[in-house]
């Protein structure tokens, strides 16, 4: 974890017991759903702290500031995205498996982020600031490496490292592509993700 990952994302104080925790959930759950009602920048600790039933003075407790929280919530939906690209790359286990897994992790993000406002505000916000954004970049390499890291050893040696080189671009392209995908009519928002697969299917398999 680099410098600025653990600076954005340090609570002012590690909740050691269960009544900490909870209020910690609280808050963040708190958040998302203003999040997904009003958007992130009508959203204020002041009104986080009352509606997540304490003063504004117990969200400080825990989060310098409004950009923690966000980060805290990327966190979470990081790990939820780990989880699933594990869950999806179990099943590879020849090439030919390898687009088929980038299939399914393209139309799993695609329906995360499309089924849920809050997300799309989320995403939305990592973008525009600059230290969430380095926190995006850093959680891309870390989920490229975990699928090159499963599917490597089907590839010839040579290919290997542009291939690694190729997925993290094809990891990071997609979060644009998505947002590019929902801000859009809903034909042409089809068209958006069937283009950007064809693109994915045509340089993977250069390397299968």
């Amino acid at each position: 974890m680099t410098e600025a990952r653990r600076t954005v994302t340090r609570l002012r104080r590690k909740p050691k017991q269960e009544r900490s925790r909870e209020r910690i959930d609280a808050i963040l759950s708190t958040t998302m759903r203003l999040i997904g009602e009003k958007g992130i920048d009508a959203v204020t600790m002041k009104e986080v702290g009352m509606l997540a039933g304490g003063p504004i003075a117990t969200v400080y407790h825990y989060f310098p500031n409004k950009s923690a929280i966000l980060a805290m919530l990327y966190e979470r939906f990081s790990e939820v995205s780990r989880a699933r690209l594990t869950a999806i790359i179990t099943d590879v286990r020849e090439a030919k498996d390898v687009i088929m897994a980038a299939d399914r992790l393209l139309d799993d993000y695609l329906s995360r982020v499309a089924g849920d406002p809050a997300i799309q505000d989320l995403q939305n916000a990592i973008q525009a600031d600059k230290a969430l954004k380095n926190l995006d970049i850093a959680e891309t390499r870390h989920q490229a490496k975990m699928f090159c890291d499963h599917v490597i050893a089907l590839l010839e040696p040579e290919k290997r490292e542009q291939f690694e080189r190729m997925v993290l671009l094809i990891f990071q392209l997609a979060g644009g592509v998505v947002r590019l995908a929902l801000a859009e009519g809903k034909a042409e928002s089809h068209q958006t993700i069937e283009d950007y697969r064809s693109i994915i299917h045509t340089q993977l398999r250069l390397f299968l």
